[in-house]
């Protein structure tokens, strides 16, 4: 597990941004955004080949432990020992996540206000978090 941010403050309209390093033997890799570990706004986890799924993104939401459907993005602009730049915009409603040349938006399952909580997980190596 990598950093673990508390205390965010994110509100629609707010940007988070994520910039690190992907391991040469990547499986997968998680960035988890919600109000704390066990209700998470948006879980955005790409695959490499991992869970039977390959060069596939994973979305989820968790609510008290529990989790929500799965939303799955065939757009995979990620490469193994490569860098990724990955931008979480908070809206009203939803999420939108901005990939290299794609974006797509996740639905506010639990109807945050405010996303406090932000981690990685993963075959991933966070070189710069910032927000605005």
């Amino acid at each position: 597990q990598g950093p673990v941010c508390t205390n965010l403050g994110l509100k629609p309209g707010q940007r988070l941004t994520v910039k690190g390093k992907v391991a040469p033997n990547a499986k997968s890799f998680v960035m988890n955004l919600g109000k704390d570990a066990s209700n998470l706004g948006l879980h955005f986890n790409p695959r490499f080949d991992a869970h039977g799924d390959v060069n596939t993104i994973v979305c989820n939401s968790k609510k008290v432990e529990e989790w929500g459907a799965e939303q799955r993005e065939t757009t995979f602009p990620f490469q193994k020992g490569g860098t990724a730049e990955i931008a979480f915009t908070v809206n009203q409603s939803d999420l939108t996540v901005h990939l290299p040349g794609h974006q797509f938006t996740f639905p506010n399952r639990l109807g945050l206000s405010v996303f406090d909580y932000f981690d990685t997980q993963g075959d991933f190596t966070l070189q710069s978090i910032s927000w605005e």
